[in-house]
């Protein structure tokens, strides 16, 4: 059977075994150099709220929180792209 992707699909090359994670969307069980992992910023304070106490001199934390995606979730939420064959084979980084 041929291969879609020379790396299969992962990053860990030649390691062996590694920890699963789950998708943070649908609870999949995803290896972890397969999972698409996201940083997002999240305020508690909503952000017409946090404009107005800013001009008043206040400092509204900023909060990171990272989620960690299966391709299939990463890929429905738009967080990556299929891309065609041609552009599969090409070894320049990815613009996500």
């Amino acid at each position: 059977m041929p291969k879609k992707r020379k790396n299969r699909g992962r990053h860990k090359g030649d390691k062996g075994h590694e920890p699963t994670l789950h998708c943070d969307n649908c609870g999949k069980l995803v290896p972890r150099s397969k999972a698409v992992r996201v940083t997002i910023p999240y305020s508690p304070v909503p952000p017409d709220l946090a404009r107005e106490l800013e001009k008043q001199g206040a400092i509204i934390p900023k909060y990171y929180i990272t989620r960690t995606y299966c391709i299939n979730c990463a890929v429905f939420f738009g967080l990556i792209k299929v891309r065609p064959r041609e552009e599969r084979k090409r070894r320049a980084p990815l613009a996500v």
